[in-house]
C-alpha cells in the first residue's frame, strides 16, 4: 500500500504538471470531428511524454507500475483540471491493452502494445444488431481457410455501437466460429486491422449531433490466424478480460467530472437571474448532493477493490448511480434555463458535461445503456448481491 506521504508528493507534482500542460480553451474551440480527433491524438501523446497516461499499465512502461491509489489521485486531478476525457485512446489503454497483456501472446503483445503509446487507435467490434446486451447472441461469422502464406479466418457480418470506430487502426472483434451447444462456446476473439479490405465503417449520426458511435461491415475480411487470441472457439472468456478492465477508475473519474461541472449550473442560475428562487436553489442543492454521493460510491468501490474486498454487483452500483445522477444533473440545467438553453452549439465532442443543456441531456441517455443498460445492472445487483431468483429466460403474458 501507498504511503500518504508518498500520495500527496504525487498529487502536487500532478497538479503542477497540468498547470504547465493541460490545454486551454479546449471547450470553447470551434471543431470538427476531424479536429476534436487530432486534438485528442496530441493530449494523449502529451500524457504519454508526462508518465500520466498509463499509471495502470505495468511497471515496465513509461508511467505505469502505478497502485490504484496512486492512479485515483492521477484521475482526481485531471478531472479537476477539466482535461479533455480521453475518448478516443479509451479502448486502446483499457480494453485493448488488458487483454493483450492478459490473454495474448508475447509475440502479439510486442507487435502491438508499443503502437498504442505512439497513437494507434483500436475499437471494439462486439455488439451487433442483435446482441448488445445478450452479447453472446452475436453471429458474425468466421471461416478458417488456408492460405499459402498461412490460415486465415473469412469475416462476414456487421457490428454496431463501436466506439470512435471511424478513427481506429485496429479492432478487437469477437465472432463466431462454431453454432453447436451454448451460445458461449462458439465464440473466437480475433484482432483485426481496420484497413483490411472489406471493412466498411459508417458513423451514426446521434440526436445531439456527435458521432461518437459507428457501424462497422465486414465482407469477406481475411484476419491470420496469428491475430487470434485464445483458443478458437474460447474467446468468450478473453471478451470478460476486455470488459472488465476499467469501470471503477473510469466511473470515478466521470463522477469528479460532473462535481466540477456544477459550476455550469451555478453559472445559468446566475445568468437567468434565479439567485433568489428557493426552488431552484432547492433542487441545486439536491443535485450537489447526489453529485457528491455518486463521487463517494465510486470512491468507496475502488478503496474496496483496493482492499481486495470487492464484491459481487459493487460495480454494477457504481454504475447504476453514474448514469441516474448524469440524467439528473443535464435535466435541472434544462429546467433552469428554459427555450433559450436549448438552441445553444457548438457542442463539445466526446464531453458529457457541456454546459449545453440539451446536447447534454440527450447524450445522458447512451449512459443509461452503454457499458450495460440499468435494467442489467438492476438484475446483476438483485441476483449477485441479494441471491433474489434469476429473472426467467421465457417470460409469459396472459
Amino acid at each position: 500500500m501507498t504511503d500518504q506521504t508518498t500520495l500527496d508528493a504525487l498529487r502536487t507534482e500532478v497538479r503542477i504538471w497540468l498547470a504547465a500542460n493541460a490545454p486551454k480553451g479546449w471547450r470553447q474551440a470551434e471543431q470538427t470531428h476531424e479536429q476534436f480527433a487530432a486534438a485528442q491524438r496530441d493530449w494523449f501523446l502529451k500524457l504519454v511524454e508526462g508518465g500520466y497516461a498509463i499509471p495502470h499499465w505495468p511497471a515496465e512502461w513509461p508511467g505505469g507500475g502505478r497502485s490504484l491509489a496512486e492512479q485515483k489521485i492521477i484521475y482526481e486531478e485531471l478531472a479537476k483540471a477539466d482535461t479533455p476525457r480521453l475518448l478516443l485512446s479509451f479502448v486502446s489503454t483499457f480494453h485493448a491493452a488488458s487483454t493483450l497483456m492478459e490473454c495474448a501472446s508475447e509475440e502479439q503483445r510486442a507487435r502491438y502494445l508499443p503502437g498504442i503509446l505512439k497513437g494507434e487507435t483500436w475499437c471494439q467490434g462486439f455488439s451487433e444488431p442483435g446482441a448488445g446486451s445478450d452479447l453472446a447472441a452475436l453471429k458474425c461469422r468466421a471461416v478458417r481457410e488456408t492460405r499459402a502464406d498461412g490460415d486465415v479466418y473469412v469475416v462476414s457480418g456487421q457490428k454496431i455501437w463501436s466506439t470512435m470506430a471511424q478513427y481506429a487502426d485496429k479492432c478487437l472483434l469477437l465472432v463466431r466460429t462454431n453454432s453447436d451447444g451454448v451460445k458461449q462456446a462458439g465464440i473466437t476473439f480475433l484482432l483485426m486491422d481496420m484497413k483490411a479490405k472489406g471493412v466498411t465503417v459508417r458513423p451514426i449520426q446521434q440526436i445531439q449531433g456527435d458521432e461518437e458511435f459507428c457501424e462497422i461491415f465486414l465482407d469477406d475480411v481475411e484476419v491470420s490466424v496469428a491475430d487470434r487470441v485464445g483458443e478458437e472457439n474460447k474467446g468468450w472468456a478473453v471478451a470478460q478480460a476486455t470488459l472488465s478492465s476499467e469501470r471503477g477508475l473510469t466511473l470515478m473519474e466521470l463522477s469528479y467530472r460532473m462535481r466540477g461541472a456544477l459550476s455550469y449550473v451555478a453559472e445559468l442560475i446566475r445568468r437567468h437571474g434565479r439567485e433568489a428562487d428557493t426552488e431552484v436553489l432547492r433542487q441545486f442543492g439536491v443535485l450537489s448532493a447526489r453529485v457528491d454521493s455518486a463521487c463517494a460510491i465510486a470512491d468507496q468501490f475502488l478503496e474496496n477493490r483496493m482492499n481486495g474486498i470487492e464484491g459481487l454487483g459493487d460495480a454494477s452500483i457504481v454504475k447504476l448511480t453514474y448514469s441516474r445522477v448524469l440524467r439528473e444533473y443535464a435535466l435541472l440545467g434544462l429546467k433552469i434555463g428554459g427555450l433559450d438553453e436549448q438552441y445553444r452549439a457548438p457542442i463539445t465532442f466526446g464531453d458529457l458535461n457541456t454546459g449545453n443543456w440539451m446536447a447534454d441531456y440527450m447524450n445522458s441517455y447512451a449512459w443509461t445503456i452503454a457499458g450495460g443498460s440499468d435494467e442489467v445492472q438492476r438484475n446483476i445487483i438483485a441476483e449477485r448481491m441479494l441471491d433474489m431468483p434469476r429473472e426467467p429466460k421465457n417470460w409469459v403474458v396472459a
